[in-house]
């Protein structure tokens, strides 16, 4: 689908009109899929616990829209933060549906945004920046 046919808002930004199973993945219209995420910006603190939820319940498709939406609404100096751990749950999400090229190559890019956000020293709303991008690095090369 093209053109108008597709699922925009008034701005012509895409939405998530379609139903979705839990790795993201889009159903036909009319079937029943998981619950969509808010796409408005939540406050960081919250983003966070939504995002981990949305992973320990099997969903870290979703909880990467929760953390994109953060990362686009933040100021610019904390993009590598939440784009970093974007990108982890877009590998979770790889690494799900079974695309290991995919889960190895955003582990790697998640490792090396957050190692760079952590070595800035900026505030991280409480994550270990430096222990998540050494997990993320944990995965490269081991599919």
């Amino acid at each position: 689908m093209n053109g108008p046919q597709r699922d925009r808002d008034a701005k012509g930004r895409a939405r998530q009109a379609r139903p979705r199973d839990a790795l993201g993945r889009p159903l036909p219209y009319g079937a029943e899929g998981v619950e969509p995420v808010s796409e408005e910006p939540l406050p960081p603190e919250v983003a966070l616990r939504t995002a981990r939820e949305l992973i320990d319940v099997g969903r870290p498709s979703a909880a990467h829209e929760v953390l994109e939406a953060r990362w686009k609404a933040g100021p610019v100096e904390e993009r590598d933060l939440w784009q970093g751990l974007a990108q982890v749950c877009v590998a979770l999400t790889h690494a799900a549906r079974g695309n290991k090229v995919g889960a190895e190559q955003l582990f790697e890019r998640a490792a090396g945004r957050l190692a760079a956000y952590a070595s800035t020293g900026r505030h991280a709303y409480g994550v270990d920046v430096s222990e998540v991008a050494k997990q993320a690095q944990r995965h490269v090369g081991r599919f």
